[in-house]
């Protein structure tokens, strides 16, 4: 049974949902590093919310770790590339929370226009000061929305339904998603010129970071007001608060900061700022949704390989998740098959897919069967791990699908390039779920691969296979199925042999020293 620590508060729901799935789930919350440390390596998974940080120190000590589960959006308190070095998979909610933060943001744009918390205390003071609170109209306004993903497409819509104009500046945007969701995509110093709003909602990154500082604030249209409910550190905040004080721009309201939780801000104490507290996901509502969902995303993969909302791995849904599996056997038997007889200088992977395969997600089929092909040579490999460790070690990999059927139904095609040389390995299902290889080096051949195999090659001569008989069976070795394939008569030939141990050293010596034989090699399944 898979074991789940959750260290972070989830709803009692939440936690019900492990245990009706039949998953061991403790809670611990509020543990300190050096706590988490001295438990973590004794589950199989670890939900958390934000509160958590699982750097990479932590995950040397997760031995048994397999998954991380992140109730929300952001998972800048794991650390991804130690996780999937280590074969973690990281997963998030990016939707449990979109419609409550798109709410926030348009809730602060209102809050900006009409300076409702500045006037809201002065009512409360007994100033009654109606003449000082001029606010602006959202209608027939332009809205800018820098990232329109998930929720920046939900803040359109609801802009849209306040009657302003929107334009997106998005590079992922395609021509044809924005006009189903009915904006206009711009480049971003367009965005920048016409906006009267701009709103961000964009992930934090190198490309994204301080995405307004100075020189873009300088580019906005005068009386700009500024709305982030996105990440900190996307706006320079003190450029912003020089642009608020020269009157260039007329307001601000944000919910994240570049240094969270925020004591000081240089935004903090302006009469046209707003300020919250990182509340763009805080609802009951959307609490109760991501904590249920990373609830059944862990749940999902821990039992039967689902990957929902992965950070570092692609997705394969529970519904498809029964189907992978065979072609999953067979692509890390394909990958196994070549990592053992390659021994150096491996630069290329080429993998092609075939007939009804090729109409599935291919992507987890390619990172098993790396994993399979990286396992003999690379310490602690896996199908997480398996494509950045290929990266990193300059293998080209390739990938092409052709759904038309060939000889087969459906087949998968591993062609290896090593110092210059190109080995290929190709193989099937029968009956539907049943592993077999159908071709080695282009000869074609029908075999079904065990715990333990023998595999030769050999010069096609008469005696062959009876003096590999005699070999085997003078050394007590059980010989359970035996394969062979040629490329012609008196050419090159092969031959697959399951047997029932281990091959020893000694045994292989006198294997290789029967006439004709080219190499022999035992592998392992």
């Amino acid at each position: 049974m898979p074991k789940v620590l959750i260290s972070d508060k989830l709803s009692a729901a939440a936690v019900q949902i492990f245990k009706d799935r039949g998953v061991d789930t403790d809670v611990k919350v509020g543990l300190t590093p050096d706590e988490l440390k001295a438990i973590i390596g004794g589950y199989d998974g670890l939900a958390i919310r934000s509160n958590t940080k699982v750097t990479a120190d932590i995950l040397a000590a997760a031995g048994n770790l397999k998954v991380i589960g992140r109730a929300g959006i952001g998972v800048d308190n794991v650390d991804t590339p130690a996780a999937t070095a280590r074969g973690v998979v990281v997963m998030n909610t990016p939707f449990g929370n979109s419609i409550t933060t798109a709410e926030h943001a348009i809730a602060l744009m209102f809050a900006v226009a009409r300076d409702i918390p500045q006037a809201n205390a002065s009512t409360h003071a007994g100033k009654w000061e109606k003449s000082k609170f001029m606010g602006a109209e959202l209608t027939n306004k332009t809205l800018g929305v820098i990232g329109c993903g998930n929720i920046g497409s939900i803040v359109a819509d609801r802009a849209m339904g306040l009657k302003m104009k929107v334009v997106a500046f998005d590079p992922f945007l395609s021509p044809e998603r924005a006009a189903d969701l009915g904006v206009e995509k711009v480049e971003l110093d367009e965005l920048l010129a016409r906006a009267d709003f701009i709103t961000l909602h964009t992930p934090l990154t190198e490309q994204t970071r301080n995405i307004l500082d100075a020189k873009a604030l300088a580019k906005t249209r005068k009386g700009v007001r500024i709305i982030n409910c996105a990440r900190g550190g996307l706006v320079v905040e003190a450029d912003l608060k020089a642009a608020i004080e020269s009157g260039h721009v007329a307001g601000a309201a944000f919910d994240v900061f570049a240094e969270e939780p925020a004591k000081s801000n240089p935004l903090f104490g302006m009469e046209k700022v707003i300020c919250t507290p990182h509340l763009g996901a805080s609802t009951n509502e959307a609490q109760e949704n991501v904590a249920l969902q990373v609830a059944e995303q862990m749940s999902d993969y821990l039992l039967n390989g689902a990957i929902t909302n992965a950070i570092n791995m692609p997705s394969v849904s529970a519904e498809d998740a029964p189907k992978l599996r065979p072609y999953m056997t067979l692509a890390h038997q394909l990958g196994s098959f070549a990592g053992q007889l390659v021994e150096r200088g491996l630069t290329a992977v080429s993998i092609a897919y075939e007939g009804q395969v090729a109409e599935l997600n291919t992507r987890p089929l390619t990172a098993i069967l790396l994993e399979g092909l990286l396992k003999p040579f690379v310490e602690s490999v896996n199908m997480v791990n398996a494509p950045v460790i290929a990266r990193d070690r300059d293998i080209a990999i390739t990938e092409t699908k052709n759904e038309k059927s060939g000889d087969y139904h459906t087949l998968i095609s591993l062609t290896v390039t090593l110092d210059g040389r190109t080995r290929g390995v190709a193989g099937t299902l029968f009956g539907g779920d049943k592993p077999r290889i159908v071709s080695i080096k282009d000869i074609p051949i029908e075999a079904e691969l065990g715990s333990n195999m023998l595999y030769v090659t050999n010069h096609d001569k008469p005696g062959f296979i009876g003096r590999l008989g005699t070999v085997l069976g003078e050394a007590g070795v059980n010989i359970a199925t035996f394969h062979l394939g040629r490329s012609e008569a008196g050419g090159d030939a092969i031959a697959l042999i399951q047997v029932d141990q281990p091959v020893a050293d000694g045994l292989l010596d006198k294997v290789r020293a029967i006439p004709n034989v080219v190499m022999a090699k035992p592998l392992r399944f």
